[in-house]
This record gives C-alpha cells, sequence and structure tokens, in this order.
C-alpha cells in the first residue's frame, strides 16, 4: 500500500511509499487510549517447569522476565471490551459516539462472527459497522491506518481501534523456543476527526511479502482442516522459525524507523517516543544502536508483557501516555512486522 502523507510534514516519496497528492478532508487525532491485562502471570521461573529452559537463558536471548496469561473466563473479546471501555472514557465519549469498530488480532473470538462484532455487543451497541483486521504483529498499524483513512474522507467521526490477542491459546508449551515468547493482552485508541491540521497521522506505510508465509505461522484453515492427524502432530498451534524471524527483525526494525524520519524530515529530538511492537529486547536495543538513538527514546515492556502481536502497540502506547512520558502535540513513531509476513510504521502526532 502506499505510504500516507500529510500536509503537515513534507513526506518524500521512494520505490514503495508515494506521497498522497490530494489535500486531506479532515485529519484524524489519537483522542484516547486503554488496555487490559489478564491478571494471571507466566514467570520465567514457572515456564522451567514445564520445558527445559531458565530466567536466565529466556532474559538474554528475549528481555522477557514474566507474561499474562488470560483465564479460562477471558477471551479476546472480553479483554478488547476492557480496553475499548477505557479508550471511550479517556476519549470522554459514550460507546454510542462511536461510528466503527475495527479489530486487529490472529486470535478471534471464533472464525466468525469477527470479534469486533462480539466488542460491539459488549459496549451496547446495536447497529455499529464492526470487523477485524487480520495482520499479525503489524495489525494494530494497519487497523490505525484504516480507520484514519475512513475519518479523513469524512466517512465517520470516532472510529475505535482495537489490537486484542489471546496467544496462550495457540501457543505449544513443549515448545521451548515459541512458548517463552508470548502473552495475552488488549489495547485500544479512539480515533477522532479534527480540523487541527497539527495533529494526527503525519505518514504510514504498509507492507507484505507472502513469500514468507512460512516463517511464523498456525496452520489450521481451510488449507489444513482440524483432522485428528493434525491435531496428533500438534500443528493446531503456533509455528515460528526463530533464526530467520531475528534476521528479518533486526534489520526491518531500523529501517522502518529510518524511513518514518527521513520521509518526515524528522530529527531525533522531534521524536518524543518510538513505540515499537514488543518483540524482543535485544532485535529493539540493536536497531537504536543501530541508528544512534538513546534506548530511552524506545517505550519498551517486553519484560512485563511478552510478545502480544498485535495488543504490543497500542498496550505499550496507553502505558506510555498513562505513565506522563506523552502529552498533546508530541511526535511518535510506530513500528512493527509480524506473519505474512508484513512490516508497517506510522507517524502521528498527539
Amino acid at each position: 500500500m502506499p505510504a500516507v502523507g500529510c500536509p503537515i510534514i513534507r513526506c518524500s516519496s521512494g520505490t514503495n511509499n508515494q506521497q498522497l497528492t490530494t489535500m486531506s478532508l479532515f485529519g484524524s487525532t489519537i483522542l484516547g487510549t486503554g488496555s487490559c491485562l489478564p491478571e494471571k502471570r507466566l514467570t520465567n521461573d514457572e515456564l522451567s517447569k514445564m520445558v527445559d529452559t531458565n530466567d536466565e537463558w529466556i532474559v538474554q536471548r528475549t528481555g522477557i522476565r514474566e507474561r499474562r496469561i488470560a483465564a479460562t473466563d477471558e477471551s479476546t473479546a472480553k479483554l478488547a471490551a476492557v480496553a475499548a471501555r477505557r479508550a471511550i472514557e479517556a476519549a470522554r465519549l459514550l460507546p454510542a459516539d462511536i461510528d466503527l469498530i475495527i479489530c486487529a488480532t490472529i486470535t478471534p473470538e471464533m472464525v466468525f462472527p469477527s470479534t469486533a462484532c462480539f466488542v460491539a455487543a459488549e459496549l451496547g451497541l446495536t447497529s455499529t459497522p464492526a470487523f477485524d483486521l487480520s495482520a499479525a504483529c503489524s495489525g494494530f498499524i494497519y487497523a490505525l491506518v484504516t480507520g484514519s483513512n475512513f475519518i479523513r474522507v469524512g466517512q465517520y467521526k470516532n472510529v475505535l481501534v482495537i489490537g486484542a490477542e489471546t496467544l496462550s491459546r495457540i501457543t505449544d508449551y513443549t515448545d521451548r523456543a515459541s512458548c517463552i515468547l508470548f502473552g495475552d493482552g488488549a489495547g485500544a485508541a479512539v480515533l477522532s476527526r479534527t480540523n487541527d491540521e497539527k495533529r494526527g497521522l503525519i505518514y504510514s506505510s504498509l507492507h507484505a511479502d507472502g513469500h514468507g508465509a512460512d516463517v511464523m505461522k498456525c496452520p489450521p484453515g481451510s488449507r489444513n482442516p482440524i483432522t485428528p492427524a493434525l491435531l496428533e502432530s500438534r500443528q493446531q498451534y503456533m509455528q515460528i522459525k526463530g533464526r530467520e524471524v531475528y534476521k528479518f527483525a533486526v534489520t526491518k526494525f531500523a529501517e522502518l524507523i529510518q524511513e518514518s524520519m527521513s520521509a518526515c524530515e524528522l530529527t531525533a529530538e522531534q521524536v518524543k517516543l518510538i513505540v515499537p511492537h514488543q518483540v524482543n529486547q535485544r532485535i529493539i536495543d540493536s536497531a537504536m544502536d543501530k541508528l544512534g538513538l538513546s534506548a530511552d527514546k524506545a517505550h519498551v515492556n517486553i519484560d512485563k508483557y511478552g510478545n502480544t502481536s498485535a495488543a504490543s502497540i497500542p498496550i505499550a502506547l496507553d502505558e506510555a501516555w498513562r505513565a506522563g512520558k506523552l502529552s498533546r502535540g508530541d511526535v511518535v513513531i510506530f513500528v512493527a512486522f509480524g506473519a505474512g509476513l508484513t512490516w508497517a510504521n506510522a507517524v502521528v502526532r498527539l
């Protein structure tokens, strides 16, 4: 998808990223955020009793110390609805003010209906359009851009964008390489129409390469119907090629941050915070070091929550905002990559 430029900051065009040539009718700003994490914690020491691993090994390779795990009565939609309510309250709106709900997830409530429909019902809405979006760990940025574009053209005023996952439901806890990585949670943001051209989505770029589909996948589907043979081979769980993921991510993270800053002619001082997908502490540190940026310029919480896929960026954004690390007018960069393969970035002025 072409990059989206904004009249506020001149964004240069490239091979895959072309500046928008028409003026936006409206701006789209983040009016409020919310998040929800399950209470149950799964520590590295507890994992070491399930698979051959230990706290030192996990922390050294990933930066993760614990992750949150959904209880049996906590589903993706339940977590998403709590995060949504908190975002709506932070925006000083009511659920009835929401015109559209977009939920990014790879662990939906059901195959169908969409998780977004379940969230709408939890919010007491009866006719508000709602749909899911699947782009794995890049999902929240994909949803953010999609929601912003609905606002830009004037179709909707307030759009609720959610990233929510219960990855523990598709994690193989006999696979040491992958079970240490993932946690559950949800984050949400309310996007709202604004005439203030100094706020909102400044730049974004979305990408995908299906040739890398085998790097990260969860096989069940029309290609691999659920059968006794599939279950016996444990293919109902996520499968990840860790080395390939690391190589791809360590390069893409730095590229996405650099592209964001270059396209919008931003200096390090002009960027208040980088909110990356919480994939791996070493990957994030490597990207920041490669770009000559201080480590505290990135908001990282992977030590507490692990990798929560589409939920990781909105959870981190909400955490940073509520901790007072962000204020109105600050410029924030989002970067993510995930299964697909997908990768994406966005620049937002709050």
